[in-house]
């Protein structure tokens, strides 16, 4: 079962990869760089310090700080638990790739993919109930996760799963930051 599994992800990826073009490819290297989304991090530190003000939006800001650091360092420690080759570096199929970075890290799960919906969802919880069209920010990680799969440096089920990580942690990590807050500001 498993393999079947990880036999339709291979395929899958060579499918969702060779989608791409030329024409593309700058833009996709562009959506990959965390670099070129500074305006969207700018906007949100505006953001929270205009909602929860310079005291209170200094915890939170902080608390993605964490949030961050941490999703990084979990994501480290899955990825050289289960050392699953990337597919840029995976013999079986990097010759059937268009592949415009070479990572050498591994690729299970997505750092991308997880940090990027972990923030995201985080920020909606604790904007949800203020600014209506927040949940655009979800755009992001879409966008940014699909770029690894273009640039063939991730297996969909990385992506999936490195999603599904970031909304299970933003969640939990919601609940306690609302205990922490309440103790604080209360």
């Amino acid at each position: 079962m498993l393999e079947k599994i990880i036999h339709f992800d291979k395929n899958l990826l060579i499918f969702l990869n060779n989608l791409g073009n030329e024409q593309w490819d700058i833009i996709w290297l562009t959506i990959t760089n965390q670099y070129s989304w500074t305006p969207l991090f700018v906007f949100i530190l505006f953001l929270t310090f205009k909602t929860f003000g310079w005291k209170r939006g200094g915890i939170v800001v902080l608390s993605m700080i964490i949030l961050v650091a941490f999703s990084d360092q979990f994501t480290n420690l899955i990825k050289n638990t289960v050392q699953r080759l990337r597919p840029n570096n995976d013999p079986e199929i990097n010759h059937l790739l268009r592949t415009l970075i070479n990572p050498q890290s591994y690729s299970f799960t997505s750092g991308h993919a997880s940090t990027s919906t972990f923030f995201s969802m985080y920020v909606i919880l604790l904007f949800k109930d203020k600014y209506k069209y927040i949940w655009f920010v979800l755009f992001w990680p879409l966008l940014f996760a699909y770029s690894r799969l273009y640039l063939g440096v991730h297996f969909p089920i990385d992506i999936l799963v490195g999603i599904t990580v970031g909304v299970t942690f933003a969640n939990i990590y919601y609940f306690f930051f609302k205990k922490v807050d309440k103790k604080i500001f209360t």
